[in-house]
């Protein structure tokens, strides 16, 4: 197969489609792929459910991510802040059965809202998604208020894994959408304009352990708006991949595995697709976010590193595009819960 035709075998799902049957298993339409979010998550079941949206938007000099996550049995909440080569701020607050943890369905049905420790709103304007937060950290009260641009016609990832019929997820992850706005921490003002939001929003119901790689990047390079989406060994054996790439607005989805290469977190990272050179691509970390919880019934060993990626990524229908250091993550995580 030329690898300049669609590179999958995926169904690609186009009309609005349940994900569960009303008894609360993985409905077999939904397992399927989009280029637009499509999946009405009509999740049932207590104590395996995870609910979740994350937010990352980057800057050339700084990044802050939100994330507001109901698990069923426990609300968790963060606001990270990063300088490159500067300082590092975070604060998180856990809330037993996610009380006054605001989550929509499905997204795009409402707002998300949390209130505490860390205060997240997280609305749809009309031409975007706004967010909002606020917390305390030891430089003074942060406050951020962005807005998360959707140009018209601009295509996402959204696909289901599926596990088995009781255990299974919906993913929608979005790449290369222009921010804008402001972070504040004390009376230090930062401007996030001209930076990249990239969304995670995930639904599903999930097995007790996981581990998994997850990489994302945004911006300019080679001539094109580029959105990097990169996923590996939790979705192995399930005959669906989270890998697309984003160039101009387009969606290329990659129904190949990725083939991770690393050894040290804080060396590099080489990602490709083995079957064909879709994806040829090295990620140079200069900051790891290393966090570890260990209580035995619950544990979190994140390392997610932020870095540039550089290579080649050919997207369907189109030429070679060279990626020059574009400004990303790429993240390990093994996670009991």
């Amino acid at each position: 197969m030329s690898t300049h035709e669609a590179s999958t075998h995926e169904r690609e799902i186009t009309a609005p489609t349940d994900l569960c049957t009303p008894g609360g298993r993985l409905n077999p339409a939904a397992v399927g792929w989009s280029r637009t979010p499509l999946h009405r998550c009509n999740l049932r079941g207590w104590g395996r459910t995870k609910r979740w949206e994350y937010w990352c938007v980057t800057t050339p000099t700084h990044l802050i991510a939100i994330t507001v996550s109901d698990i069923d049995y426990l609300g968790l909440n963060s606001v990270y802040f990063l300088e490159y080569g500067g300082r590092e701020l975070a604060r998180t607050s856990m809330i037993p059965l996610a009380r006054g943890v605001r989550l929509p369905q499905s997204l795009g049905d409402g707002d998300v809202t949390v209130r505490g420790a860390v205060t997240v709103g997280i609305r749809q304007e009309e031409s975007g998604t706004r967010l909002t937060a606020r917390c305390a950290t030891p430089d003074g009260p942060l406050e951020a208020d962005l807005l998360v641009a959707l140009p018209p016609g601009h295509e996402t990832l959204s696909v289901v894994v599926p596990w088995s019929g009781r255990r299974f997820q919906y993913t929608s992850k979005h790449t290369a959408r222009p921010a804008e706005g402001t972070v504040r921490i004390g009376s230090t003002a930062i401007d996030f304009t001209g930076g990249w939001g990239v969304l995670d929003h995930g639904r599903g119901r999930w097995p007790y352990d996981t581990l998994w790689n997850w990489g994302a990047a945004s911006g300019y390079t080679g001539g094109h708006t580029v959105g990097l989406q990169l996923g590996g060994k939790w979705t192995v054996g399930t005959g669906m991949t989270e890998n697309a790439l984003c160039v101009d607005g387009r969606l290329t989805k990659i129904g190949e595995e990725l083939d991770w290469g690393y050894s040290d977190f804080l060396g590099p990272w080489t990602v490709r697709t083995p079957g064909s050179d879709r994806v040829e691509l090295t990620f140079t970390p200069f900051h790891e976010r290393a966090d570890r919880t260990d209580t035995g019934l619950i544990l979190n060993d994140t390392h997610q590193c932020f870095g540039h990626y550089s290579g080649v990524i050919r997207p369907a229908g189109g030429s070679p595009i060279e990626v020059d250091g574009l400004l990303g993550w790429a993240e390990q995580v093994h996670m009991r819960w």
